[in-house]
């Protein structure tokens, strides 16, 4: 799976102002609705869903990098929202470290596969050192969009 078939380009903030978890949330949920890739109707639902996923166990997995996620029954096609901090934010991630890139995944309920294969190519791509410290330095939203292109068709080093 290419990761731009499901970046949603509308959804891309590179610039977060927070440094605060759930608002942050918040602020992708919001990139997401404001781009059409979900429901102004099921944005409340969609950041409290995903804050109660976090509560249960953190999806910062370490090296900068959180991704939080939730099916929901309203959503019809799987989107992501990306978000940047130069700041960092505390997402209680596991190396303890704050994060500084954020992978917002919504996916349809009833889709539990193709959920499970958006997880792979995220972190597939997430897991390479040259991706993420790319990203971290992108300053623009072609910026984000030509790496995920590149990284798609396996042309960044790793």
């Amino acid at each position: 799976m290419k990761l731009m078939d499901i970046v949603e380009r509308g959804a891309i903030v590179t610039d977060i102002p927070t440094g605060e978890r759930d608002d942050v949330i918040g602020i992708l949920v919001d990139a997401l609705v404001s781009s059409g890739a979900a429901s102004g109707a099921i944005r409340d639902e969609l950041v409290r869903k995903i804050i109660e996923r976090e509560e249960k166990g953190s999806t910062g997995f370490g090296k900068g990098v959180a991704v939080p996620h939730v099916k929901h029954s309203s959503v019809r096609q799987m989107r992501i929202a990306i978000g940047l901090s130069q700041k960092g934010i505390d997402f209680s991630s596991m190396d303890r470290q704050p994060v500084y890139t954020v992978f917002l995944l919504l996916s349809p309920a009833d889709h539990p596969e193709a959920h499970l294969q958006a997880m792979e190519a995220v972190f597939s791509r997430l897991s390479h050192d040259t991706f993420r410290r790319f990203l971290r330095q992108a300053t623009s939203v072609a910026d984000v969009v030509d790496l995920i292109m590149e990284a798609d068709d396996n042309k960044l080093a790793r």
